[in-house]
């Protein structure tokens, strides 16, 4: 109660006109997907499209594979052929033509006694129902010795397994895989359509800072949060663009963010909470931002501000490293995300058996840095050390974060509890 007075008095004093108390990372989430607008789209060569949103459906105009073929190198029989075949017993098959890769049929038909030879990718000759990989036979004298009988359709791959025509084999808000473009290439795909990609002002705030090649001046720290937030914009198929630090002055903030609005997105860090030389959130009111939220019950990442205006969506992220890219993943990555049309954007959460024993006091959900394993089919999960916001190692250490409730203030070792993986996503 102390606290939340402080904070209402603090408020008070700096003349905001309204005073906005901490929400939950669902509420804040959810008031951002509603203020994002996806963008229009662009046709691309299907050779830059991994990791974009498709913008529209794929339907398969063929089918894939064309024709029936050989799934490996061996010789097509008709299976019946093969029955009785032991390795004291083989039975004998004349070999009377061979079909290559990329070969023709040329009215190639295998014939009671007879066997083809074939490779992989082969069109399947006519009446062969079977291939025997060239292992499992000996080929002597135009003559091949089988040792075990086959059953129909062993190693065949038939017309339209894959694809058959007129299906549809992605759909439009589909986030491009690997697998997913080998698809497109298939269906004889040059180009596709996809949702633009979201232009990323990154801006840094802070007399502390020093950038990379200059000399860290007495109380200052080396930038680091751009350099991160770049490698997570781009990682996200955003376009970043790194506007440098802004000192702490109002006149070099409203400057900046001017100059910053050109861009889909603004991400700011630091400058969001209390102190006396905080502007950004005195620069959203002066721009005209509207402020959707500016605090959320959560650890790290308690002072984070969210804005709109003109289709543009503001992010004012906490200054501390672990902070700033928590909130990252939490609330900018998923309005990147929709804004290319993505349909699925969360990231995978898991039950995991903790291995230490996590205090904690209720009132702030904790996002925890841990490291998963598994053993005998089970996840196990342990922080990665120091848990301070500034401790960054431990972010890099992290493959998942620990998500402890709100109103939980205590958990066991050997308890369940949900992990958020880092470095997978739900797509």
């Amino acid at each position: 109660m102390a606290q939340q007075l402080f904070f209402i008095i603090t408020v008070w004093k700096r003349g905001m006109k309204n005073i906005n108390l901490p929400i939950s990372i669902d509420e804040a989430q959810k008031i951002i997907l509603e203020s994002v607008k996806p963008l229009t789209d662009e046709g691309i060569s299907i050779m830059e499209s991994a990791n974009r949103v498709l913008y529209e459906d794929i339907v398969a105009s063929t089918m894939i594979p064309p024709r029936d073929n050989s799934a490996m190198d061996g010789y097509a029989v008709i299976a019946a052929d093969t029955k009785g075949a032991t390795e004291t017993s083989p039975v004998k098959l004349q070999v009377i033509a061979e079909i290559r890769a990329g070969g023709l049929l040329d009215g190639k038909e295998v014939l009671k006694g007879t066997a083809i030879r074939i490779m992989t990718g082969a069109p399947l000759p006519k009446s062969a129902d079977s291939v025997i990989p060239f292992e499992d036979a000996e080929e002597e004298a135009g003559y091949i010795r089988i040792f075990n009988e086959t059953v129909k359709y062993s190693n065949c791959r038939f017309a339209g397994e894959d694809i058959k025509k007129g299906d549809k084999v992605l759909e439009k808000g589909d986030r491009l895989r690997s697998a997913d473009v080998g698809i497109l290439a298939s269906l004889n795909y040059q180009t596709i359509k996809v949702y633009k990609q979201p232009t990323v002002s990154i801006i840094s705030t802070g007399d502390e800072l020093a950038e990379i090649g200059e000399e860290v001046q007495m109380g200052q720290i080396r930038n680091s949060n751009a350099y991160s937030l770049y490698s997570e914009v781009k990682k996200y198929s955003g376009l970043p663009d790194y506007l440098g630090i802004v000192k702490d002055t109002l006149k070099d903030t409203r400057e900046m963010f001017l100059k910053a609005m050109k861009s889909d997105v603004i991400i700011s860090t630091g400058g969001v909470s209390m102190g006396k030389y905080d502007f950004v959130k005195e620069i959203y009111s002066d721009l005209n931002i509207e402020t959707k939220f500016e605090w959320i019950k959560v650890k790290p990442g308690r002072p984070c501000t969210f804005g709109v205006k003109e289709n543009k969506l503001f992010f004012g992220l906490p200054g501390n490293p672990v902070s700033t890219l928590t909130s990252f993943l939490q609330f900018v990555r998923p309005a990147l995300l929709r804004l290319m049309g993505a349909k699925r954007i969360r990231k995978p959460v898991l039950n995991a058996i903790l291995e230490e024993d996590l205090k904690k006091q209720p009132g702030k959900a904790f996002l925890l840095r841990g490291h998963f394993s598994i053993r005998n089919n089970e996840f196990y999960v342990s922080t990665t050390g120091n848990q301070n916001s500034s401790v960054l190692r431990s972010m890099s250490r992290a493959n998942c974060l620990i998500v402890i409730p709100e109103n939980t203030s205590e958990v066991k070792a050997g308890e369940k509890v949900a992990i958020q993986l880092i470095d997978h996503d739900e797509i």
